[in-house]
């Protein structure tokens, strides 16, 4: 062997056995740390006490279908219906396909689905029960159209993949399809999975961080007992007229920094707005007309828990977006927590001007069930 040739040849010999040590450690190492779920496999529990989809971190797309009952849809009609839809739900959100189901690999990455179940004033008349909620009273600031508002029973389905969603809504709408109709449906989206760090607030269409100032530690704001309520309201943003203000009159109507969502008295997201600070001249520094003051609460309990989506639909001919967000508001009591903060908004909440409610609809979500139970037994026997 020339000596080229052996230099070279024991380099690599050298060089081969660095590699298998390092190889060697990686592997030592990988064994050591626990292995991360892939998205696409990680689910969320559908049985326990309470149902799941409310103070779940939000996922990264939604589905809000509502359905309108048959007329002879009566109470057992309603409990065969829930008891479909349970089980069901129960097997796709764990990965499973559902009964019948034709295109059972579209249920294998369930990527954390959650199917969410809420009862409407008119589910309740139709099983010969007293509601526990109401339609909203009509505000100024409401053009509420028919295709959005009201509904018998609300079905909320969520996972960090479109496909997820599709899927499912297409399953649990064949289950309720003997007994009601569907009413509408609202698609929305948020930030792709791993975008952003999990957690991070929702940023809607107008640029703004929406969903910062939720409810944070006690259940009592959320939860009755284990049942909730969902406020869903399709809201329309005039992007066309928004695009027009500068970035100092878009903070101001809103009352925080577009680029951190920082109170305009403040410097982090989270900081606490100080109302009583003054500018130089003696003027507010959160002015009385911004979206930030007219919906703060300051007692924790009675604070809601938003959990919006945006949505954009298809431009009209003159290019004009239909685009908005899908606001979906849990509370224990829509009359004690989110009515007062809608009273205030309509009054004098400056973002009126560039927000147009279209859509509004109320639903009681009962409580979560053990496996063999059902969604609503509890409400219904």
């Amino acid at each position: 062997m020339s000596r080229r040739g052996l230099l070279t040849g024991g380099a690599a010999a050298v060089g081969g056995a660095l590699v298998g040590v390092a190889t060697s450690d990686a592997l030592q190492q990988q064994k050591q740390q626990p292995q991360q779920q892939p998205y696409g496999r990680q689910t969320e529990p559908f049985h326990g006490n309470r149902q799941a989809g409310i103070d779940t971190p939000p996922q990264a797309a939604a589905s809000f279908l509502a359905f309108t009952l048959h007329r002879d849809t009566d109470r057992d009609a309603i409990g065969r219906m829930l008891r479909l839809l349970t089980d069901d739900a129960a097997r796709l959100t764990a990965g499973r396909p559902a009964l019948g189901d034709t295109d059972a690999d579209l249920a294998r990455t369930p990527a954390r689905l959650t199917v969410t179940v809420g009862f409407g004033p008119g589910l309740y008349r139709a099983a010969g029960l007293r509601s526990p909620v109401a339609a909203l009273p009509a505000f100024p600031i409401d053009r509420l159209q028919p295709r959005w508002t009201g509904g018998d029973l609300l079905l909320q389905v969520c996972a960090d993949d479109p496909t997820a969603v599709a899927h499912a809504q297409r399953m649990l709408v064949k289950d309720a399809r003997p007994f009601a109709a569907v009413r509408w449906v609202q698609r929305g989206f948020r930030r792709g999975r791993g975008v952003e760090a999990d957690g991070a607030t929702h940023r809607n269409l107008l640029g703004q961080l929406d969903g910062t100032a939720n409810v944070r530690t006690p259940p009592g704001a959320i939860w009755a007992g284990d049942a909730t309520t969902l406020v869903v309201r399709r809201i329309r943003l005039e992007i066309e007229t928004w695009d027009k203000l500068s970035r100092t009159d878009k903070e101001l109507a809103v009352g925080r920094k577009l680029d951190t969502g920082a109170p305009l008295t403040g410097g982090k997201e989270h900081d606490e707005p100080d109302f009583s600070a003054v500018d130089s001249v003696g003027l507010p520094v959160m002015p009385d007309f911004a979206h930030v003051t007219r919906a703060h609460v300051s007692d924790e309990r009675i604070r809601i828990l938003r959990r919006p989506y945006s949505y954009d639909g298809e431009p009209d001919a003159g290019g004009v977006p239909d685009s908005g967000l899908i606001f979906a508001s849990y509370q224990a009591d829509v009359g004690a927590q989110y009515l007062p903060i809608q009273r205030r908004l309509a009054e004098q909440d400056l973002l009126n001007q560039w927000t147009t409610p279209i859509g509004s609809a109320v639903f009681a979500i009962p409580p979560g069930c053990a496996e063999g139970g059902w969604i609503g037994e509890q409400v219904l026997t």
